[in-house]
């Protein structure tokens, strides 16, 4: 790794972490989860769990990668598949520009080298979508490379186990928490000892209230746990408030059909599938005037349900109406695809904010491909 600060511009409160890795791997060899992309170590399937992970949980994550695995086995794979079948492969995960940064990665990677992994730090940074946590992940549980990955699970683990007063939110304190732990990486380990801080993090030293002390292999090294101070780190600086704001969802149909649009390109679910969606909170009059406006008019409009989504900054409180049109339309410009229950199911990828919306459609459901659920 290139640029790292001194470890010792790492406060570690007197701890020597050299004395966490023993304890951490023979805890992690005997209670870590059975996760399906510990069952295999290729950089692939790691590259791609971690991104998966980022941001989602585990339990969440693991039907997609199973789905993703057995359809995009490959890099080559991966770099070949429509990007429209791809982004249904992801349908639900959110953050979708993970999924056109895997793509983008695996086109690269397909590109530069035939389809082979690269197998350096400083490499892996390249491609895009990868930063410093992901690509330290792939060098040292795909390559056995001493380069540590760490995440948020990671900063509360170390920040506990020394009582670090420094805000986790500063980048210097990540990056100098990383260079510490680089000179303590077990040589013929390092993948273990990378997956032992995760699972630490993930499944005993948790966020929000107390960790499970009790079932903790470095409690007796732990600062926090012997002066009573867990729930006070890591010291982070409070996030901002989301901004919060009105959408009305417009959920036509015609003749067995629902009208879907792609987003545009920039901005929030930018290039994705939606419902018509108009800014602020529209009564049944304006949505009438707007449909005017597209040269088209409604039987029937009525209010069907309404729902919050949570984005990373902003909050959307979102309506929907039920709008019967006698005739498929088209705006000025088009850009209406009049969809089927069929291609809703199985070609069309919604983000979640909107997929929630499509049993409110009342369109007769389609029957469900073996082992795949129909929202």
């Amino acid at each position: 790794m290139k640029d790292q600060p001194s470890p010792v511009l790492y406060d570690t409160n007197g701890l020597c972490l050299e004395e966490i890795v023993a304890p951490l791997l023979a805890w992690y060899r005997q209670s870590a989860r059975v996760l399906p992309w510990r069952e295999n170590t290729d950089p692939y399937r790691v590259w791609v769990s971690e991104i998966m992970l980022q941001q989602t949980r585990v339990d969440t994550v693991i039907p997609y990668y199973e789905r993703f695995m057995a359809r995009l086995p490959s890099v080559q794979a991966l770099a070949e598949v429509r990007e429209e079948e791809l982004l249904k492969l992801w349908e639900g995960l959110g953050y979708y520009s993970r999924a056109r940064n895997l793509q983008k990665a695996a086109r690269c990677i397909c590109k530069e080298s035939g389809g082979a992994f690269p197998g350096s730090y400083e490499q892996l940074c390249s491609l895009p979508g990868v930063g410093p946590y992901t690509a330290g992940a792939i060098a040292s549980i795909a390559f056995g490379l001493p380069v540590p990955a760490v995440d948020g699970n990671v900063l509360r683990v170390l920040s506990r186990l020394t009582e670090n007063p420094r805000d986790i939110a500063e980048p210097a304190v990540k990056k100098q928490m990383t260079a510490a732990l680089a000179q303590v990486y077990p040589a013929g380990h390092c993948g273990d000892f990378t997956q032992s801080l995760m699972e630490l993090g993930a499944v005993v030293c948790v966020p929000n209230g107390l960790p499970k002390c009790g079932s903790c292999p470095l409690r007796q090294l732990c600062r926090a746990f012997r002066h009573g101070t867990q729930t006070e780190y890591p010291v982070q600086t409070k996030k901002q408030p989301r901004r919060a704001e009105q959408k009305t969802v417009l959920l036509l149909c015609c003749g067995g059909r629902a009208a879907v649009r792609k987003r545009p390109q920039g901005g929030l679910l930018g290039g994705l599938w939606e419902f018509p969606c108009l800014d602020g909170a529209l009564s049944a009059a304006e949505i009438a005037a707007w449909l005017e406006q597209q040269g088209a008019h409604a039987a029937h409009i009525e209010r069907a349900l309404s729902r919050k989504h949570i984005f990373t900054h902003v909050e959307w409180d979102m309506t929907a109406y039920r709008v019967s049109c006698p005739h498929a339309f088209q705006p000025d410009g088009g850009g209406l695809v009049w969809a089927t229950p069929e291609q809703l199911a199985d070609e069309i990828a919604l983000p979640t904010a909107f997929r929630r919306f499509t049993r409110a459609l009342g369109l007769p459901s389609p029957q469900a491909p073996e082992g795949q659920k129909i929202p």
